[in-house]
């Protein structure tokens, strides 16, 4: 017999928007109206994870301006903290750092002690393909490329209760992450507003959208679905109730017009129907920058703003439920410290990621960068990673959602944190 859990480690089933012109299906609108919807999920914490695919320049992104040597390696691409000229100036954070200026929304963020930095932080596994790469920091075993499930999984498994709703897990996008892959259940939700089942790893149903849940049943083997689709048709309720297509931000919070400030927006939305959301996942795209990478305009600053405008928004349509969120990116990994011959940079080594949250020890940037003389390079092209992603990932997860078991989350580290989150209170 199939199990519920068997049935979602196979692939589990995703909420996926396909662009309806009358939105949600309507007799689920019409069963939505006709039932009133309780929400038994308190309030939770919740992690909000953002991957910068591509691999972001984190030397651009957070410049250590005193160095002469970076200034040298990057004639057109270095931007300098002095203030004067036509230019705009880097943001000086602490005398050695400065925020890129299309970050400038970071700012205030980062002078309350909410923002932190974490730079030099990368992998151990030297590899420089972004599959590999990304491959490898998703499921959190960069020595192991068998490991079946993501450390997000991981973590649903480690939050300590069985997951009374569907939304416990919530990928924005049009499929399940490397991050998300295993056994405990997670969904993938392309756009809260319309939306069709599409099931996965079932013999039955495997490829085939059904375009209601009589299709779904139809489908698949008697009482395979039974609490899975139940569970699902209570959450459509939900956001067929939430009216999510009119949804206002709180204190006039405005998001870019991208697909990150589009899918943060929704999260934000989540966060407030208190459905139980306590891990949710996005994407930030276009960080390789081989070529024209530009200064302060161009494809890194067109990104960056992109980014911290974003996050930005979304932390300001929290308002009241800051306190239960902490923010973090990740990126695979960084580029060289020398520009190339078209304006660009290559596959690197370390970069910096961002944490945002009430309970970040932020203000600071946190982590080891030497610098940055021919002799200091790994391979003497790139900024040595000297602080490994699964101490930040672990300190983050561990002090934010309460995990305290950094053995399941990552099997094959023992390291230590870094002191990027405030003590636990």
């Amino acid at each position: 017999m199939v199990t519920r859990r068997g049935f979602l480690k196979g692939g589990g089933l995703a909420l996926l928007g396909v662009g309806m012109m009358g939105g949600i299906p309507g007799f689920l609108a019409e069963a939505a109206a006709r039932d009133k919807i309780v929400r038994p999920y308190k309030k939770r914490k919740v992690l909000v994870c953002i991957f910068q695919r591509g691999a972001m320049d984190g030397l651009m992104a957070v410049t250590p301006f005193t160095d002469v040597n970076l200034q040298a390696a990057r004639p057109t691409l270095f931007i300098s903290a002095a203030k004067g000229g036509n230019d705009n100036p880097l943001i000086d954070l602490d005398g050695r750092f400065g925020l890129h200026p299309s970050m400038k929304t970071f700012e205030p963020l980062f002078r309350d002690r909410r923002l932190a930095i974490v730079h030099g932080i990368g992998s151990p596994n030297n590899t420089r393909s972004h599959f590999d790469a990304q491959d490898y920091m998703e499921s959190g075993t960069p020595f192991n490329k068998g490991t079946a499930s993501g450390w997000l999984n991981r973590a649903v498994g480690l939050l300590g209760h069985d997951s009374l709703t569907p939304f416990t897990a919530v990928s924005l996008g049009s499929a399940l992450p490397r991050s998300f892959y295993g056994d405990n259940p997670t969904v993938a939700i392309s756009n809260l507003q319309d939306f069709a089942i599409q099931m996965k790893g079932n013999p039955i149903a495997a490829g085939k959208v059904a375009s209601s849940f009589e299709d779904l049943y139809d489908q698949t083997s008697p009482g395979l679905l039974k609490d899975t689709g139940e569970e699902t048709f209570e959450a459509v309720k939900m956001l067929q109730k939430a009216d999510t297509r009119n949804y206002k931000p709180d204190n006039n919070a405005v998001y870019p017009n991208s697909p990150l400030g589009n899918n943060l927006k929704q999260i934000a939305q989540l966060i407030k129907m208190d459905v139980g959301l306590e891990i949710a996942f996005t994407e930030s795209n276009g960080w390789d920058t081989h070529f024209n990478q530009g200064a302060g305009n161009g494809i890194f600053a067109r990104n960056a703003g992109d980014l911290s405008g974003s996050i930005t928004a979304f932390w300001t349509d929290l308002s009241a439920y800051q306190d239960d969120v902490t923010v973090m990116t990740m990126t695979e990994f960084g580029r060289t410290v020398h520009q190339n011959g078209t304006g660009g940079t290559d596959h690197g080594r370390a970069s910096c990621n961002f944490i945002l949250g009430n309970d970040v020890n932020g203000g600071r940037v946190h982590g080891s960068v030497d610098t940055l003389v021919l002799e200091n390079l790994e391979d003497r092209r790139d900024l040595k990673v000297t602080t490994d992603f699964r101490s930040v990932f672990s300190e983050v997860a561990d002090r934010h959602l309460r995990l305290g078991n950094d053995n399941a989350l990552f099997p094959e580290w023992n390291g230590t944190h870094i002191g990027m989150m405030n003590p636990l209170s």
